[in-house]
């Protein structure tokens, strides 16, 4: 059960302070307003230092479906545990995903732009193309779970995998943390870089179901390829990984 409350609250964590620096930077008459993409990849940076550093302990921080799945098809994680894993990071996705409108409340009811609200829950393409926007969340999913297997597992002692929590907290937060800055720096502007279908289906969610003032769309035609991307990301690090393995 603890494992469980930790990916719930990690993921709470990390869409929180994730979403909050969007929301900063996007709504009307906040102190970090036009702050810019520095602004936000270097806050959803912290963001995952800060639910990492929280949740380590008591999951292993996954706080991401895709690094369950990657770890899970790698041989690393019971398959047991993955439903009950994505459940509770969706879960608390959408929780994060609530308190972030409820924190700006004020800020969502001056902002007049439908665009600026939604960014503030979902991802978007830069430039609407399916077969791009797709290869963009495999790619940016891809090194994320190539780090949290190669950096981590090889300080585990693989007989007794069972008795350590693995994750990204095995890799440490602050590597996690570069790691994640790295991809939104250098992979993140065509799409947003979601990289992790919790952070994009739950909030999404969410932006459907509020009261927003002067709501745009919730874009559901696109919103498979931030899901479908990163799980296809997090199987192919996982055969890299397994290829890598076998080769030692």
């Amino acid at each position: 059960m603890m494992e469980f409350f930790g990916e719930f609250l990690g993921t709470f964590i990390l869409i929180l302070l994730g979403n909050g620096v969007v929301a900063n930077v996007n709504l009307d008459k906040t102190h970090s307003f036009g702050g810019g993409w520095i602004v936000i990849t270097f806050g959803w940076s912290m963001a995952v230092y800060v639910a990492v550093l929280i949740s380590g302990d008591m999951s292993g921080a996954h706080l991401n479906p895709a690094v369950t799945l990657g770890l899970a098809f790698s041989g690393l994680f019971d398959w047991v545990k993955v439903v009950p894993f994505i459940v509770a990071q969706i879960a608390g996705a959408m929780a994060g995903a609530v308190t972030v409108f409820l924190f700006f409340r004020n800020h969502f009811n001056v902002t007049a732009s439908p665009d600026a609200k939604k960014a503030c829950f979902c991802t978007a393409p830069a430039i609407r193309n399916t077969g791009s926007n797709l290869f963009s969340e495999i790619i940016g999913t891809f090194v994320l779970i190539l780090a949290v297997l190669l950096i981590t597992l090889p300080q585990l002692d693989y007989e007794s995998l069972a008795g350590h929590k693995v994750g990204m907290g095995s890799l440490g937060a602050l590597p996690v943390a570069f790691v994640v800055f790295a991809i939104g720096l250098s992979l993140g502007g065509t799409t947003g870089y979601a990289i992790n279908p919790a952070r994009d289906l739950g909030p999404r969610i969410v932006h459907t179901l509020l009261p927003l003032q002067n709501k745009d769309a919730n874009d559901w035609a696109y919103a498979w390829i931030p899901v479908i991307g990163p799980v296809i990301g997090s199987v192919l690090a996982a055969g890299v990984y397994l290829l890598i393995h076998c080769m030692c």
